[in-house]
């Protein structure tokens, strides 16, 4: 069997920052505490709410709500996520996502109180539920999250200085044809993804489906590359329509390395419009999925014909949506 980019992986997990022993007792404890804390309080709050949905508004002088049945949806919404933050609390830096999700809530909730206490349909008695559920964990979650992306921003490519061409030799597809001697035949379309839990991957597949005509018109081949496992990276492709594409498996990252994509900055990953952008995408469907692979990895898309880059995009940000068409028109005609 060729020896592939697609080899087995060093760890179970391999979006997890390696750590020694010295790492994980240099970090900070109160990271688990935090989140046990918002646990144990979502929990209790969600209990109290589902069991008397009017004990709130009765505190606040409020009007007793109409149907209690839906205030009692929020109680357990509310509990549901108190049961993931206790998980997160096993190890804060590798559950990252489960803080950024409840993050996010809690960012988007006083806005919407916001705008309602503006349009002068929600009474400003309620604005200390808001204090307690949502803007006394800003920081702390915040913080948390800090900490995972230096965790990761530190943990380097498996082969950061690797030569493209070898790279592009050793990678192979489900067929266990290369990515060069694939380059050979035709020019490809090289887009290396995100994790496949990415709204934003999942957005590019997307797009990739819709276009896949326009990209192909000259003859240039999509190839994808990802970090799953072959055969999950396979299942992801064909789920979205992208039936009969070449994809490779990478969860070194090693070609990513070769291609100069890096883990990306906080404002790339985290930034309000990273965060606009995402919120628009899950409420289009794209909801965010499991992290299989590492989620500070940037993405990118690249025209490669016979091992040489004609056309390389790195994204700036982790929402940016660059125009895979026209990157591919600039593919030779001979």
């Amino acid at each position: 069997m060729p020896l592939a980019v697609n080899v087995q992986r060093a760890s179970d997990d391999p979006a997890a920052p390696e750590r020694t022993g010295t790492d994980r007792a240099a970090r900070p404890t109160f990271l688990a505490r935090v989140l046990q804390l918002a646990g144990i309080y979502n929990l209790v709050w969600g209990a109290i709410v589902i069991l008397f949905p009017g004990l709130f508004f009765s505190l606040a002088g409020m009007e007793q709500p109409r149907y209690p049945e839906i205030w009692q949806c929020v109680g357990m919404i509310v509990g549901v996520y108190g049961i993931g933050y206790l998980i997160a609390a096993t190890d804060p830096i590798r559950h990252w996502p489960i803080v950024l999700v409840g993050l996010l809530g809690k960012i988007f909730g006083p806005i919407g109180f916001a705008i309602a206490l503006a349009r002068g349909v929600f009474p400003p008695e309620f604005a200390w539920t808001i204090l307690t559920n949502d803007l006394i964990w800003w920081i702390p979650f915040s913080m948390i999250l800090w900490q995972a992306f230096r965790a990761f921003a530190t943990r380097p490519h498996a082969n950061d200085l690797a030569d493209l061409r070898t790279e592009l030799k050793r990678a192979t597809d489900q067929d266990a044809d290369s990515v060069f001697e694939l380059s050979q035949d035709s020019p490809l379309l090289l887009v290396l993804l995100r994790h496949s839990g990415c709204t934003f991957c999942k957005e590019t597949l997307a797009e990739l489906r819709d276009r896949r005509d326009e990209i192909e018109h000259d003859g240039t081949r999509i190839v994808l590359v990802h970090m799953s496992t072959p055969g999950d990276g396979l299942t992801l492709a064909k789920d979205v329509g992208l039936e009969g594409v070449r994809c490779v498996s990478d969860p070194e990252r090693r070609l990513y390395g070769a291609l100069e994509l890096t883990h990306g900055r906080f404002a790339q990953l985290f930034g309000p419009r990273v965060m606009w952008r995402g919120f628009v995408n899950t409420l289009r469907g794209r909801l965010p999925g499991r992290l299989d692979g590492d989620g500070f990895q940037m993405p990118g898309a690249f025209l490669i014909h016979r091992g040489e880059i004609l056309r390389a995009h790195r994204h700036r940000d982790a929402a940016e949506r660059p125009d895979y068409a026209a990157l591919a028109c600039s593919a030779p005609t001979s």
